[in-house]
């Protein structure tokens, strides 16, 4: 649905982070929105929020009416952040705790609906308390720039401040995507449990549709888990235990009969249609097809986005969340290759060309202990990259914009690549 706004205090107007997520969080034009002003007319207030720090400068969304529900949306899974958000999130997480009267001094946004419809016909929050069961649920979620790529994600809270799970909110083409392609790996998974070395994922709890979004909400996470350091070492059992899933190692099979470079023929083709740059893609899939069609590899699961931020500790075991982007059926090492890129390119800030030489000395390193020969290393990378631009294009295709870290710089570094 399409948000007309009357209000001059309705945040849906902006066109900073408050605004984008207020627009994701509340699409429906009967919601009424008001900060410092008065609810439109024949409305009735369901919910109110501290803005935090400010309606300009805005963090954060904090639910006012349960002291512990607010202070757990800024305390729960702290230590997974970085020091400086943690410390704030500490300060402001202690002032929740007295409720209205400690968050006083910030902005309160009310939201309201017309008297006599039932608000789980026009919020989320109340859909998704209805769809877990009907205990009623608070919401608190933070805000960042606005972001195509970005999903608005909802924490959600029972009035005591216990975490019921995470609302992630697909809201155009490419982030319908991403939470619809995470809700089907979420399902897959539920078969992994108690697979030895495999990470334990989030369950899936509920997805929807909401208008014209795509909502999935998954398990909260262990309360104490703890982050694994950024400098820690590709954990292999684990990237074993997620590529088969179980199930033994499999026999190596040709790279050019492989349904793997199948999928990446299509792709690029139809890059080509929709992008002047597709067709440089399509050149880079036929050379890495011509370079490796004598090389055979094993294929299996990945992750798709496997690094440090994304893992974490608990009871000894290891956690891993934001599956959205696995798949099946990708050569053996495609998540090592993945960690080393992702550290180069994100932790370190380094040009993609340095990111790419960060994979092949990671899987230099650790390949061996992957099963993975120098030829098949040599692949994994050279496939991956591929991976990764026609990722960045489908992103680009549904809306999301070009990653100007990866385009085209990430083509130039393939095509140097299949030259050498």
């Amino acid at each position: 649905m399409t948000t007309e706004v009357a209000s001059d205090t309705d945040p849906r107007s902006r066109s900073d982070g408050l605004g984008w997520v207020s627009r994701a969080v509340f699409p429906d034009d009967r919601v009424g929105l008001t900060v410092g002003g008065d609810l439109p007319a024949g409305h009735r207030a369901v919910a109110r929020y501290a803005v935090v720090p400010s309606v300009a400068r805005a963090r954060f969304l904090v639910p006012l009416g349960a002291p512990r529900a607010g202070a757990a949306s800024l305390l729960a899974y702290n230590a997974l952040r970085p020091p400086k958000v943690r410390a704030l999130r500490a300060a402001i997480g202690g002032l929740a705790r007295f409720g209205g009267a400690g968050l006083a001094p910030f902005p309160t946004l009310t939201v309201s609906v017309p008297a006599g419809v039932p608000a789980v016909d026009l919020l989320l929050t109340e859909r998704l308390a209805a769809d877990l069961g009907g205990t009623p649920l608070l919401a608190a979620f933070g805000v960042r720039p606005p972001d195509p790529n970005g999903k608005p994600t909802l924490q959600l809270f029972d009035a005591d401040g216990r975490p019921r799970g995470y609302a992630k909110i697909g809201w155009n083409d490419a982030t319908r995507a991403l939470v619809t392609a995470e809700a089907a790996a979420l399902r897959d998974l539920r078969a992994v449990t108690g697979v030895t070395d495999h990470p334990t994922p989030p369950g899936l709890l509920t997805e929807t549709v909401w208008g014209d979004h795509v909502v999935a909400v998954v398990e909260p996470l262990p309360p104490d888990v703890r982050g694994v350091p950024v400098d820690d070492p590709p954990r292999i059992a684990a990237l074993l235990a997620v590529a088969r899933r179980g199930a033994p190692a499999g026999a190596p099979r040709p790279f050019a009969s492989s349904t793997f470079l199948d999928r990446l023929t299509a792709l690029a083709d139809r890059a080509a249609v929709a992008e002047p740059a597709g067709a440089r893609a399509v050149a880079a899939v036929a050379a890495l097809a011509r370079r490796h069609r004598d090389t055979a590899v094993e294929f299996g699961h990945w992750h798709g986005d496997w690094v440090p931020w994304n893992l974490g500790l608990h009871a000894g075991r290891l956690v891993a969340w934001d599956w959205e982007h696995s798949a099946p059926d990708v050569p053996l090492g495609f998540d090592l290759a993945h960690d080393a890129f992702q550290r180069s390119l994100v932790l370190r800030g380094e040009p993609a060309a340095v990111a790419a030489t960060a994979v092949d000395e990671q899987l230099d390193r650790h390949g061996e202990r992957l099963g993975l020969n120098p030829g098949q290393r040599r692949l994994v990378a050279d496939a991956y990259l591929v991976e990764m631009w026609l990722r960045t294009w489908r992103l680009a295709d549904a809306g999301a914009g070009w990653n100007g870290a990866l385009h085209p710089a990430l083509l130039d570094v393939i095509e140097k690549r299949h030259t050498s």
